[in-house]
């Protein structure tokens, strides 16, 4: 007997894709496959409602963790964007904290006339780029003395009739960048008598 000799006849395949689908009654067996719902139905609907339930409960917990992965996700993205704001506000300010003595200097220049020219032309456009960014300055004479805002050097006499603290002299204009003090103005204070 030979090796040919113990060998089964091939069987021919059946006409299957390359993807593992099997067309409706070729699968071989007993026939064709009945749906789950089916097989559920003749075997009892407890089957049937414990996949069910068994279903539902996975779809609930994976709907939670969605729900979750989303709140976290929401929340990061908010923490970014405050992050970010406040990276970029430290960055103004540091920029515009070592502009200050320019800008005095500017203010100065301003006040003797002798902001002429070029010059003049820079110094506006400078003005200009800090206020774009929220720097603006405050501290005037007849103003109202605010401790919170005005730093008092010294008291002064005022031309007229004072009934609160009033700012009679600037020293050196306060400096505020987006509601934040960046430094006090620097008064004369007349009180009321």
């Amino acid at each position: 007997m030979t090796d040919s000799d113990n060998t089964l006849p091939e069987e021919p395949l059946s006409p299957a894709d390359p993807s593992g689908f099997v067309p409706e009654g070729e699968a071989g067996g007993d026939g064709a496959e009945e749906p789950l719902e089916a097989k559920a139905a003749s075997a009892g609907s407890p089957i049937l409602d414990a996949k069910v339930a068994e279903l539902q409960e996975l779809v609930d917990e994976r709907t939670g963790d969605l729900q979750r992965l989303h709140a976290e996700y929401s929340n990061y993205k908010k923490r970014v964007d405050r992050d970010r704001a406040l990276s970029r506000q430290g960055g103004i300010e540091s920029v515009v904290l070592d502009l200050l003595p320019v800008l005095d200097s500017v203010e100065a220049a301003r006040e003797h006339s002798e902001l002429v020219g070029g010059f003049k032309l820079v110094a506006d456009e400078l003005e200009k780029i800090t206020a774009k960014y929220g720097l603006e300055t405050f501290g005037e004479v007849g103003e109202e003395f605010d401790p919170q805002v005005h730093e008092a050097l010294m008291e002064m006499p005022y031309e007229g009739e004072v009934t609160v603290a009033t700012i009679s002299a600037v020293m050196q204009r306060g400096v505020r960048l987006n509601d934040r003090i960046l430094r006090p103005a620097r008064v004369g204070v007349a009180n009321p008598e």
